[in-house]
């Protein structure tokens, strides 16, 4: 796997020749529009608040008891130069006192980053079910970025207890889509970062995903940001890396996320299907199209669907 990664780093690079980063475009992130923990009363624990670092204490009950220093340092250096991406998470315990429920790593950063307030998620324990309707509720507005609401579905994993199935349910969206969502905050902190402010799509971030290499992954953002790729530009991209590092697609190689025209192509088919339709794509561009059927009247109907379409 590393020689593969590396051939992949050379073929980019070749490509790439001696681009410069994106990182003059990259601002941080912050939550200056939120209200500021203090005395006053919070009032949605769906939104992120900006609380005093010196009101925030850890958890007791941290199952964590050491934490690697250079990777905070690394942490505390992405902090100060993108924000801190994904907030904490908090209790109340008093006015003027905040319990860590998840996030002591991103606190400890924040901190050596010389953060004095730090964004974060307030709640209080047993309100389970208050909880999970406040962040249903903040999904539903359709205004969060797409890492807002991959992180509003980790919370109801984490925090409320529910598996991705009852989630879906919950939010009124297929389980791929969560499943989908959920992946993006798999992508290194400087892509996030760039999703979340709208430097690429959800498309480019599906396509980034494709790869393994968290390296290649930052490469490929800064090149589709500097040259402004589309979807399918930067499709286009990754297949010449994996031509120029002479690395064939391998069988069982993970396929690319479903672009939204292979989606609808996907839908399309899961009509004709009662039992449903699996469309797979590869970074080369080949791909599988499976119809399913349970029984032998379920093969006659999609045939006779089939020829009446003229198929």
């Amino acid at each position: 796997m590393a020689k593969d990664q590396n051939r992949l780093g050379k073929g980019l690079s070749a490509l790439l020749g001696d681009m410069p980063d994106a990182d003059q475009l990259r601002k941080p992130i912050g939550y200056v529009n939120k209200e500021i923990i203090g005395t006053t009363p919070y009032r949605d624990v769906s939104d992120v608040f900006r609380v005093p670092v010196e009101m925030v204490v850890p958890n007791p009950f941290q199952p964590r008891l050491s934490f690697d220093e250079e990777a905070l340092e690394e942490l505390a250096t992405s902090i100060r130069n993108l924000g801190l991406i994904q907030p904490i998470t908090v209790r109340r315990v008093s006015a003027s006192r905040y319990q860590i429920i998840s996030g002591e790593r991103r606190f400890r950063a924040c901190k050596m980053a010389g953060m004095t307030m730090i964004p974060a998620y307030v709640r209080d324990t047993n309100d389970r079910g208050m909880l999970e309707m406040a962040i249903v509720e903040n999904i539903q507005r359709e205004e969060l970025d797409p890492i807002e609401l991959a992180m509003s579905y980790e919370r109801l994993i984490d925090e409320c207890g529910l598996t991705q199935e009852a989630m879906a349910d919950r939010v009124g969206k297929k389980r791929t889509s969560v499943t989908n969502t959920l992946r993006l905050l798999k992508l290194p902190a400087k892509v996030q970062h760039d999703l979340k402010e709208g430097l690429i799509t959800v498309g480019h971030a599906k396509v980034i995903l494709g790869m393994d290499d968290p390296a290649v992954q930052q490469q490929l953002c800064d090149l589709t940001i500097r040259g402004a790729l589309s979807v399918r530009q930067l499709e286009d991209k990754v297949r010449d890396i994996i031509h120029m590092s002479g690395q064939p697609l391998k069988a069982g190689r993970k396929e690319f996320s479903l672009t939204e025209d292979y989606e609808t192509l996907k839908a399309k088919f899961a009509a004709l299907c009662p039992a449903g339709a699996e469309v797979r794509r590869h970074p080369d561009g080949k791909g599988t199209v499976t119809l399913r059927f349970a029984s032998d009247e379920e093969a006659a109907a999609l045939l006779s669907k089939l020829s009446g379409a003229g198929l």
